[in-house]
């Protein structure tokens, strides 16, 4: 690879070539012929070199996890020469600073970019103290820029320019006495986010960064359905629009002021054909291995855009698909919770002031914990969790064995289960709601729970910031009213509609069975006449309580038929009845074993 660019913002040293120690790599490289003198990249001879290479790191999906994530959620999928796939422990702040800090050794022209959800779903150390941590944190990283993602508008727009600008919390103030929240350093871009009353972006929709005559313009966007899986309240007064026309409007705009070079970071992903970070998604050819939204994305997008960093899926990969004209673009995914960095080499062309697209080369790199550790982000997760450790501490209850939830890749969860169960037995008593069934949502389910101890509670012990770790929305639960149709259009509705190309498979209360058969498509994937309560046949017009959390109970998700309850009553917290179940049903003595998975059937 080669070299990168220094950080413009505050003076920051330069740093940066790609880690030795990343493990195996992913490489997806355009080959072909170069301009005239583009190989000379030093300089000689008295003068400047035409091609200068800049470096691009970048990452996403953060989620606030600055400690290592616990089980399946912190490893990374690694195929072996043999063919064998291993999964290698990965991710922690002090371990990603340190890989992006030995990534930049060397590389006078390096920048470091996000693709969103740096915060958001965030363990507790993050979560309970509002994200400001990991802001803290991703300004020690020397973060160049993010665009947004839909996790950002989890508490709203207000929130999130609170992050961008700082300031205390307006309600729970500043957590550390003498010390005010200075805000990220960094800009986050949200270029297709606008206010409904002005119409104009809620923050910049793009930012040049400049060193030594060489500017590359970053644009920032979310994915357009981000009013479809974060609360109302979260994108009240806000307007989402389509992520190709407002990168191409806003590309048109940066060559207009002679920014040629051009990155787009866009919170919206694709599905690689390999759970491996280090597999080739360009075989056998450009782009042939992946799937998913990104990819009509990425063909849609002007060729003023030079590569892509994307995220949302939590998916690793580095593809090059066709951008309009025909011509290979580097799209790239680092997985999420910083278990794996992206190192892009783009060759700027100083005359024509734009990136050589053919000698792009780009590899995902493994955040590996046989590292040393970076002391100032040590110290930041200490001076956190000493103000975190009074809550987060306080044991919940007691497991046999780990309990899979965000690790499972099955429909059917054991956390899933347990969760949904939780929600039913709070909230079945009359003056509790009446509920009979519980759906939960699988993308609420953040974490698995984790036999082995995180601290000194020792192994089998559920804390509470395990727990908020695994639904840390702190979502109120809603109980309505649903006629038997709306429950089977509900169901129908997980592999159905904007569902029907990626399934959402709702995590169901026990008592409910019903049969998946997934040879088929669309609604007819839920097998009607196998629906279930407690063994009896749904009846279309029978009325139902159902208890789903207030997102779900929204529409949230596609689920249309979820939010068309009637007879609302808002009960506890997700938090407070899981933790209330596992009061319930464990003991040190007699610890809660992972519940069966054995109410959806599968037919594959």
């Amino acid at each position: 690879m080669s070299a990168t660019p220094q950080h413009p913002q505050k003076n920051r040293v330069s740093r940066r070539v790609l880690a030795a120690t990343a493990g195996l790599v992913t490489v997806g490289a355009l080959v072909a012929a170069m301009p005239a003198g583009a190989h000379d990249r030093g300089k000689g001879h008295g003068h400047q070199s035409r091609t200068v290479d800049v470096q691009l790191l970048s990452f996403n999906d953060l989620h606030g996890n600055l400690e290592p994530p616990a089980g399946s959620a912190g490893t990374v999928s690694e195929t072996q020469a043999d063919g064998t796939v291993t999964s290698v422990p990965a991710g922690g702040v002090e371990y990603l600073a340190t890989s992006l800090r030995t990534a930049r050794k060397g590389n006078p022209y390096s920048v470091t970019a996000a693709g969103g959800d740096m915060v958001g779903a965030s363990p507790l150390l993050s979560g309970l103290f509002h994200d400001e941590p990991t802001i803290e944190a991703l300004n020690g990283l020397d973060l160049d820029v993010t665009a947004v993602g839909n996790h950002e508008f989890d508490e709203g727009a207000t929130e999130l320019a609170r992050l961008q600008n700082g300031g205390c919390h307006p309600v729970e103030g500043c957590y550390e006495k003498g010390k005010k929240f200075k805000g990220a350093d960094f800009p986050y871009l949200a270029a297709n986010v606008t206010s409904e009353k002005t119409g104009k972006p809620i923050l910049k929709p793009y930012t040049v960064w400049k060193k030594n005559g060489v500017k590359i313009g970053f644009i920032g966007v979310t994915l357009e359905g981000t009013p479809n899986i974060v609360t109302a309240n979260g994108v009240k007064g806000l307007k989402f629009h389509d992520e190709i026309e407002t990168v191409n409007k806003y590309a048109k705009e940066l060559d207009r002021q002679g920014v040629k070079s051009i990155v787009a970071l866009i919170h919206e992903g694709g599905a690689p054909a390999s759970a491996s970070y280090n597999y080739d998604c360009d075989s056998p050819g450009a782009g042939d291995g992946i799937s998913g939204p990104i990819v009509d994305i990425a063909k849609g997008i002007t060729p003023k855009v030079d590569a892509l960093v994307t995220g949302h899926t939590h998916q690793a990969y580095v593809c090059t698909v066709p951008d309009p004209s025909g011509k290979p673009r580097m799209v790239t995914s680092a997985s999420s919770f910083g278990k794996l960095y992206t190192d892009t080499t783009l060759t700027y062309d100083r005359r024509t002031n734009d990136i050589v697209r053919t000698s792009v080369e780009s590899a995902n790199h493994i955040v590996s914990r046989d590292q040393a550790k970076a002391t100032d982000m040590t110290k930041l997760i200490a001076r956190w969790n000493t103000l975190a450790a009074p809550i987060a501490n306080r044991p919940q209850g007691w497991i046999t064995a780990d309990i899979n939830g965000r690790g499972s890749t099955a429909p059917e969860k054991p956390l899933g289960n347990l969760i949904a169960d939780a929600q039913l037995e709070g909230l079945a008593p009359a003056d509790k709601g009446g509920a009979v069934v519980a759906f939960m949502n699988p993308g609420g389910i953040r974490a698995d729970l984790v036999h082995a101890a995180s601290g000194s509670e020792g192994d089998g012990v559920v804390t509470y910031g395990e727990a908020f770790t695994v639904q840390p929305f702190t979502n109120m639960m809603n109980v309505v009213d649903l006629t038997g149709a709306q429950l089977v259009a509900a169901l129908q509705q997980q592999v159905s509609g904007s569902n029907a190309a990626s399934p959402k498979i709702l995590q169901v209360s026990k008592g409910l069975t019903y049969t998946l058969d997934l040879t088929k498509s669309g609604a007819d994937r839920v097998v009607a006449d196998t629906i279930r309560l407690n063994g009896e046949a749904i009846d279309p017009a029978k009325t139902y309580r159902v208890a789903m959390n207030e997102f779900l109970a929204g529409g949230g998700d596609g689920f249309a038929a979820l939010g068309e309850g009637t007879n609302k009553l808002v009960g506890a917290s997700d938090l407070d009845l899981f933790n209330a179940y596992l009061a319930a049903h464990s003991t040190a003595d007699a610890p809660l074993a992972p519940p069966a998975t054995d109410r959806i059937t599968v037919v594959q």
